[in-house]
């Protein structure tokens, strides 16, 4: 039988996409790319924010249709929606015929064929272009921010075995991965549910020492749990990318504390101080969210003069979205939907300007690329430096005059830039 997937939302979810993928390898069935095609489709998703639900409805209905439309037989849904809402979408989706829960994804087999129970030995199947892949290190948080539904659906914080880590990455490289990407809801505190302390700079010097492996990016490392200890070996290990996604969401004190979050403005302001000084050419990512409950119009424009005196590099600011069990969505004091559409769009504007001054500032440098692909209309290579993150940060579009192939990592002068991307030649 032929199974077609959706996955949607995150790259953690894209991680538990592909073991799924996996584990039906293993068990005999083959894949299509078609949902016309398949005797069976499984959708993937996502219910962090309401777009995200929005279109996890949306694509299971549009998948319902294959049952009269193409050859599907079979539909089953996973993921958070799938943990979050099991009940109701047995109830209100009466084509869908089974549903499969974020920590249960071994259930995908009997779910596909109910006379097959055993979980078989298997690798994941990468569904990335094969030259960067996501590696997740932990599952679950324990943080427990106002606004987040994901430790409600996904659980208490817990590490992946650091065996196990290193023994799939080698796996990845040897299926020609270049760029490992670290993911999980945060980094930072990988392995002291384990092991008693913080093992990912110990897992970082591991992973450096595995052939192949050209670049690792680390992403979600929350401000509050970045050690010297990271940093150094951040600073010090070549394979390591100089970027840091550091999610603060805001910097007002008072935000700070309703949002349940750990660090102050003060603090945010010295653990970045202190990233940069030991890190001086560092790539600094962070989110924001706009009109967070009680949100004042002092409280945006703090925030908004926060961005302009730190300067980050990269930043992407989300409209609060008021989600059902959460402790902020019980608050008395939203703000109108129109007035955080307003102050996400205020910030975005103002960081715009900033990264177009940032990236001014790169005409001149030579850096590393990794080429993502081709664009015959401009004749140029779409490509990423150090400073981009597949999906979410900008472009580095290189001509060449040789041929290139995707994840080739070539060196290119920039000689020009806009808001967001850079440009340049390839140094022969």
């Amino acid at each position: 039988m032929k199974i077609f997937l959706v996955s949607l939302g995150c790259d953690k979810n894209r991680v538990d996409s592909e073991e799924m993928l996996g584990l039906l390898a293993a068990s005999g069935f083959s894949f299509c790319n078609d949902e016309h095609d398949a005797d069976i489709i499984v959708v993937n998703t996502c219910c962090f924010i309401d777009p995200a639900k929005e279109e996890s409805i949306e694509t299971i209905l549009e998948m319902a249709a294959m049952k009269q439309e193409g050859r599907c037989r079979k539909l089953i849904v996973t993921g958070c929606m799938a943990e979050r809402y099991r009940d109701e979408i047995k109830k209100e989706l009466p084509e869908v015929d089974a549903v499969i829960g974020v920590n249960e994804l071994e259930k995908i087999i009997s779910a596909c064929d109910p006379e097959e129970k055993e979980v078989p030995a298997h690798e994941r199947v990468i569904t990335t272009p094969g030259h960067y892949e996501f590696l997740k290190i932990a599952e679950g948080c324990n943080k427990r921010c106002t606004y987040c539904i994901i430790p409600y659906i996904r659980g208490a914080y817990r590490s992946f075995p650091f065996e196990q880590l290193v023994s799939e990455a080698k796996y990845l490289a040897s299926q020609g991965v270049k760029e490992l990407i670290l993911v999980a809801q945060e980094t930072t505190i990988y392995g002291k549910d384990l092991y008693g302390h913080d093992r990912l700079p110990e897992l970082l010097k591991e992973l450096c020492r595995i052939e192949g492996i050209r670049w690792i990016r680390v992403l979600y490392t929350y401000p509050e749990d970045i050690t010297d200890e990271l940093l150094d070996v951040m600073a010090s290990e070549d394979k390591i990318l100089k970027y840091i996604d550091m999610p603060i969401q805001h910097s007002a004190d008072r935000i700070l504390k309703r949002m349940g979050r750990r660090t102050s403005h003060d603090d945010l302001v010295n653990i970045i101080s202190n990233v940069r000084n030991k890190i001086p050419d560092v790539a600094l990512r962070t989110s924001l969210i706009s009109g967070f409950p009680g949100e004042t119009e002092e409280d945006h424009r703090e925030l908004m003069e926060f961005v302009k005196e730190i300067r980050f590099d990269r930043l992407g600011v989300f409209s609060y979205s008021q989600e059902e069990g959460t402790p902020a969505a019980r608050f008395e004091d939203q703000v109108p939907q129109e007035v955080r559409d307003r102050r996400r769009d205020e910030i975005m504007s103002l960081q715009e300007k900033i990264s177009a001054e940032n990236l001014s500032s790169c005409e001149g440098n030579v850096y590393e690329v990794m080429i993502e692909g081709f664009l015959p209309d401009d004749e140029v290579y779409v490509g990423r430096t150090y400073m981009d993150a597949p999906d979410v940060d900008g472009f580095f579009y290189v001509s060449a005059e040789r041929s290139l192939m995707t994840g080739d990592i070539i060196k290119a002068v920039c000689t020009g830039s806009s808001q967001y991307d850079l440009y340049g030649e390839m140094i022969q």
